[in-house]
């Protein structure tokens, strides 16, 4: 029986990860219908394999009985999840501690790690309380109004903390790569990301400002690099660049109603009680 839950569990994960990922709308449609395909199969897998733990090797259930196989193939899986959290979060652990051998700089009034490179990078670096890190190269090619975009950019990740929420969305990405889409929504995922800081900087920043300071960004970084593409590859730049020459669009909260959605995600916890 326990074989039939994750059989099912991994159909309907893979159904729903296969339908036609659909990136137009409005910024709002666009959030909630990727946050929502990304995690909400592996929600579900990871509900019936905590279900299946619960109910234990032995006994039935619908007058089926349950057995080891299951049993041992659900703490497996969940091991090697355990496993790439430990390992992301060892990483991460490893950058923080190296940004904290930058020397701490005071520019425009913010306290900012100065990174010793002639590459341009800024960006949070951390997990809820992230620091802001900027390059030697950055601050000698931009002008001090430009360098204002920038921090209000960075400003606006620490404001939604992007460094924690999309450490935890990395980890979902790396336990469900063998599932369809992962990578393209985590791509868009990205972007919206970028789309929402943005525009929480050109409410407080001229936003043409800001695309002119993206535009001298990628004018001057290779189109190999890991900061090219990360942030400022060809379509993520013109989506970021129209979005900010158009009319403002606000990014709302995510609303209670939106997150009963992933309620169902926890009905294989309810076969806990059928067991005996």
């Amino acid at each position: 029986m326990h074989l039939i839950m994750i059989f099912t569990a991994l159909t309907v994960a893979w159904c729903l990860r296969s339908s036609q990922t659909n990136f137009e709308g409005s910024w709002s449609v666009r959030w909630r219908r990727s946050l929502f395909l990304f995690l909400f199969p592996p929600l579900l897998i990871f509900m019936t394999a905590i279900a299946v733990l619960c109910m234990g090797p032995q006994g039935n259930m619908g007058g089926m009985y349950t057995g080891w196989f299951s049993y041992v193939l659900t703490l497996i899986c969940l091991a090697i999840f355990d496993i790439l959290c430990i390992k992301l979060a060892f990483g991460g652990w490893q950058s923080v501690k190296s940004v904290r051998n930058c020397p701490l700089v005071n520019l425009e009034g913010k306290q900012v790690r100065l990174l010793n490179t002639e590459a341009l990078f800024a960006g949070q670096i951390g997990f809820w309380h992230s620091e802001l890190v900027i390059s030697q190269g950055l601050l000698e090619t931009l002008l001090p109004k430009h360098l204002e975009t920038v921090f209000a950019h960075e400003e606006g990740h620490y404001h939604y903390r992007d460094t924690f929420w999309f450490f935890w969305l990395g980890w979902v990405r790396s336990c469900t790569a063998w599932l369809p889409n992962t990578d393209t929504l985590w791509q868009e995922l990205l972007i919206l990301r970028e789309l929402r800081a943005d525009a929480y900087a050109a409410s407080r920043v001229d936003p043409l400002l800001l695309a002119e300071s993206l535009l001298l960004v990628v004018s001057t970084t290779p189109i190999s690099s890991e900061i090219f593409c990360a942030a400022l590859g060809s379509d993520r730049l013109e989506q970021r660049i129209e979005a900010l020459l158009a009319q403002p669009e606000p990014t709302p909260k995510l609303n209670f109603q939106f997150w009963n959605g992933f309620l169902l995600a926890f009905l294989p916890l309810v076969s806990v009680i059928f067991h005996n």
